[in-house]
This record gives C-alpha cells, sequence and structure tokens, in this order.
C-alpha cells in the first residue's frame, strides 16, 4: 500500500510539473468572455439586461440606442440592444432570444401595447424582470416596473403652446394629429393635448379641420379610451413621416382655402412635425402656421432655430435612461425600484417614475439644448 501510493503521488506531481511548463511554453491569450451577472470590469454588479426597442426608422429610439450604449460602457456593464422594425412577432423573437442568453432584466419599448403582453409573459416564465421603457405594455400582469417620461404633460404643454400663440382670437383653423394607434403613449399624449385644446374648441378659439369624430366630441372635456380611439383612427400618422406626409396632403386637398390662412397644427412628434410642415408650407392658400413636435430630434432643432417648426418637447433621455439603469440594478438585486405613482396597464397598477419634460422653442433652445450640454452647438447653423 505505501509503495502505490508514492507512486500515485509522484504521478501527480510530475503531472502537474508536465502541465506547468507546457503552459509556460506556449503561452495564449484567455478567451474573452462575458463576465457574468455579479461582476464587472468596474467592480461593480454587471448589468445581465437585454434592451428590445421599437424601430431605427425614428430618430428617438437610435439616440436612445446611443444613449444606453454609452452609459452602460462607461459603468463597465454589458448590454445587447435588439430592434423591433414595428412588428410585434419580431420584437417577442427578440426577447426570446435574449432569453435564451439568460438575460435577468428586459426593458422593453413595445411596438404594440397589447400585443407586447405576449413577451412580457414569456419573460415572466423564465423568471426573467421586465421593465416598460417610455411605452407600456397593456393587459398583462408581467410588468414589474415603468420607466416614462411625464406623457400627460407632453400632450398638455403641445397644445399650451397653440393656445398661447393663438391669443384671443377667435376661429383659428385648427389641424390635429396623433401617434400611432397600437401605442399606448399615443392615447396619452392626446389626453394631454384634449385636455387644454376642448374647451379652446368649445368656446370657438380653434375650430379642428380634419377630423370628424373630435368635431362631434368638442363638447366633452373628458373622453373614454373609445372616443380617443375614434379620433386617432382619423388622424393617426403610426409615427411615420411618409405617413404624415400623406395624411397632411389629403386634409389640405379636401380643406377650402377658408380652412386655411393663418393654421395651427398639433403634431405628435417631430419626424412627424417636419413633414407635416413641409406640406403646410407648400399650401399656397396657408399663409402661416404654427405646429408643435416632440423629442428634440437633431433634425428639428434645426427647423426651430430656422423658424421652420414652432416648438418641440424636450424629452432629455440621459435622464430616462439613467432611470432604466438605476431601475434594473435595483431588480437584479431583487429591490423594488424607486417609484411615484402608478399606471394601470388594464390588470394591474405597474410602478413607475416619471422623468420631467419641457417646452422648447427659438426663445430658450440655446439654454434648453446647448448650454445644457444635450446638444453642441457647432454642430448647428445660426444657433441664436
Amino acid at each position: 500500500m505505501r509503495r502505490k501510493f508514492f507512486s500515485l503521488a509522484t504521478l501527480v506531481v510530475l503531472a502537474s510539473l508536465f502541465l506547468a511548463a507546457c503552459g509556460q511554453a506556449a503561452p495564449t491569450a484567455a478567451p474573452t468572455a462575458a463576465p457574468a451577472a455579479g461582476s464587472g470590469s468596474s467592480g461593480s454588479t454587471a448589468l445581465a439586461v437585454g434592451i428590445v426597442l421599437p424601430t431605427k426608422d425614428e430618430t428617438r429610439w437610435t439616440q436612445d440606442e446611443a444613449r444606453f450604449k454609452d452609459a452602460l460602457t462607461k459603468a463597465g456593464y454589458q448590454v445587447e440592444i435588439l430592434f423591433s422594425e414595428k412588428d410585434s412577432a419580431k420584437e417577442k423573437a427578440n426577447v426570446e432570444s435574449l432569453l435564451t442568453k439568460g438575460v435577468k432584466v428586459i426593458i422593453i419599448t413595445p411596438v404594440d401595447g397589447t400585443a407586447a403582453a405576449a413577451s412580457a409573459n414569456a419573460a415572466r416564465a423564465a423568471g426573467a424582470k421586465v421593465i416598460s421603457y417610455d411605452r407600456l405594455i397593456r393587459e398583462t400582469e408581467a410588468v414589474d416596473y415603468y420607466v416614462t417620461f411625464d406623457s400627460i404633460a407632453v400632450g398638455a404643454q403641445q397644445a399650451q403652446y397653440l393656445v398661447d400663440k393663438a391669443g384671443d382670437k377667435k376661429g383659428n383653423p385648427l389641424y390635429i394629429y396623433a401617434g400611432a394607434a397600437t401605442d399606448n403613449n399615443a392615447f396619452i399624449f392626446f389626453e394631454g393635448a384634449w385636455g387644454v385644446l376642448q374647451p379652446k374648441v368649445a368656446d370657438g378659439t380653434f375650430v379642428i379641420k380634419n377630423s370628424s369624430e373630435a368635431t362631434a366630441l368638442a363638447s366633452k372635456a373628458t373622453l373614454t379610451r373609445d372616443e380617443q380611439a375614434k379620433i386617432i383612427s382619423q388622424i393617426t400618422t403610426d409615427w411615420a413621416p411618409a405617413t404624415a406626409k400623406t395624411l397632411a396632403e389629403s386634409n389640405l386637398t379636401t380643406a377650402t382655402a377658408a380652412d386655411k390662412g393663418d393654421v395651427f397644427v398639433l403634431a405628435p412628434n417631430d419626424d412627424t412635425a417636419r413633414a407635416i410642415g413641409d406640406t403646410f408650407a407648400a399650401d399656397k392658400d396657408v399663409t402661416s402656421f404654427v405646429i408643435t413636435g416632440q423629442d428634440a430630434a437633431p433634425a428639428s432643432v434645426q427647423y426651430i432655430i430656422d423658424g421652420k417648426q414652432s416648438m418641440t418637447v424636450f424629452k432629455d433621455v440621459r435622464t430616462l435612461v439613467d432611470d432604466a439603469i438605476k431601475a434594473a440594478v435595483a431588480l437584479l438585486k431583487n429591490e423594488p425600484p424607486a417609484s411615484k405613482g402608478s399606471y394601470n396597464n388594464g390588470k394591474i397598477d405597474v410602478p413607475a417614475i416619471q422623468s420631467p419634460v419641457i417646452s422648447v422653442d427659438q426663445a430658450n433652445v440655446k439654454a434648453a439644448l446647448f448650454e445644457s450640454g444635450y446638444y453642441n452647438a457647432a454642430d448647428y447653423k445660426n444657433v441664436p
């Protein structure tokens, strides 16, 4: 027994020396592996996070992609960002792909708030937490948190700008447009705008020219979701500039010269505002127009400086991205993220945090967007 033990021990020692010598003789770089959850180059908890954004066709989402990548990379975290190409089926496939990679928190901006319930349910079944980002996922209990801007305030600020510019004059032609009918935010933005515009439609300050449904409901201060849906179905741009342009052209074609002149336009976001504004500017019977926007998209910032777009609602994506990252870290630690109220998604009250928004036009564009460091003034012409 003693000799056998000595021989075995000797073999173990010799094998160890041989392996060590081989390692010294032929050094190779260690394979690069993704840091596991709980580790990171910064020493902090690595984000086991996947992000699914709705499209690359809108300026807003490419801005968010860049902000997420920048913030997470600087913090030493990993993230995978996928786009759904405005397709709910693609969105679900993206979520399932991330789940196969062991992602523990998924941040989703849904293409269709209700259809996205299937993606949230799949994530919940796999043990992942779900953060609904900017747009609310509806009709499911599988949403852990909602990170958003104050969407009611967005619509209210757009509408208030139009009201302020109209002043005491009565009979102002008003053209209203909305986002996608599948997007819960489009309803919230419109709700905020309607709350400010409706009294001014009722008292004759504005006359709606492109929605028979809105005209029929002009006496109602508060609309049901079904009533909102009827209006939005007539004025939806689907968040697509080409669709917005076609709709605006159709509206102006059917309108009489008396329905034009000095007009006011509720446009839902910057990309559609530029398309709608260019269309109104090309109509010989439109003397002037005041038009709203949202997102402070780079091209629209130049439009505002040049006087081709009246305003935008600035939503600081840096703040929203930071809120989403903080929420993801908390969920990874099985802690509740900080919340300020909640949003009902048709099934549950989803804990939420809202970031503030501000109205920006020529008067404050320099302070709000350039002096704040959000954009570089050198990238624009004729900054005031």
